[in-house]
């Protein structure tokens, strides 16, 4: 666990595996409650064939508040991060909105990056009325129209506010909820309400790269699941048909969760994607 200062702010990085492997760089979702550990979790078996980057995004996680929470400045600390690494060409998986990040960092600095993965994440912001009425369908108590709107349209309060805000939708994202799982993993986020206001408030107002998929061009992996809540499969498959030299699977039995419930299966497809195509380092 290492910490550095990236564009002024001190950013909480891991890293492990293979010093001459490629690099993966894994961007966590969640902005404001995400952080890498669940990244670590998952994918740590693959340290003994790939150098592996994990961090917590600017406000997130263990890495410090320190304004803007920017897409573009998300996407600047990830390229400080790489050259403070040394590295010219790093792979890049984002899950959820650590897929907007990734997609935002392609169209800027695609030169600097072999193979993407795109996991349960979108292209443009019109997932996000669909899965307000995925929530409210549910019937989960706790969950009203006031506060899922709070949530979602970033109006949250506090830290414990956003904790309470959270609980309540904690059940959507597995596909057999367990409650002292749940509750366990509810205590150990990092919580920074701030963070999560702007990205809801501000940035996925204006988030449509729909019509740029087009611009790139190195090989993707799109991963959704057909039970996603949140970010339904249309909107892996529209970004695997907007980008040529994408491929596309799709877990059909998983939703959001699908990296944690379906690990070793996934990092299969990961591994195939990866082999397929030369890296470039």
């Amino acid at each position: 666990m290492m910490m550095t200062k990236i564009n002024g702010c001190d950013i909480h990085y891991e890293m492990m595996g293979e010093e001459n492997g490629k690099t993966i760089f894994f961007i966590h979702g969640g902005p404001g409650l995400g952080d890498c550990r669940g990244d670590v979790l998952s994918f740590s078996s693959l340290a003994s064939e790939f150098r592996l980057v994990f961090l917590d995004m600017r406000g997130s996680g263990r890495s410090e508040n320190i304004p803007p929470f920017t897409h573009e400045q998300w996407v600047e600390d990830i390229n400080g991060l790489r050259q403070h690494l040394g590295l010219d060409t790093i792979i890049l998986h984002g899950s959820s909105y650590g897929g907007f990040i990734v997609l935002e960092y392609l169209l800027k600095y695609q030169e600097y990056v072999s193979h993407a993965i795109l996991n349960v994440t979108a292209a443009n912001n019109e997932h996000h009325y669909a899965a307000i009425e995925n929530a409210l369908n549910s019937n989960l108590p706790g969950i009203s129209p006031d506060r899922i709107r709070r949530l979602f349209e970033g109006l949250v309060h506090s830290d414990e506010d956003f904790k309470d805000l959270y609980a309540a939708i904690q059940p959507l994202y597995a596909m057999k909820p367990d409650e002292e799982t749940m509750k366990q993993k509810l205590e150990s986020i990092y919580f920074h309400y701030q963070t999560h206001n702007f990205a809801f408030n501000h940035n996925l107002k204006n988030y449509d790269l729909t019509s740029r998929l087009q611009e790139i061009h190195v090989p993707v992996l799109v991963t959704g699941g057909r039970k996603d809540w949140i970010t339904p499969i249309e909107y892996s498959e529209e970004i695997a048909r907007g980008i040529e030299s994408a491929t596309l699977v799709v877990f059909e039995e998983n939703g959001h969760s699908l990296v944690r419930e379906k690990t070793d299966e996934y990092i299969s497809h990961l591994k195939s994607f990866l082999s397929q195509q030369p890296v470039s380092q």
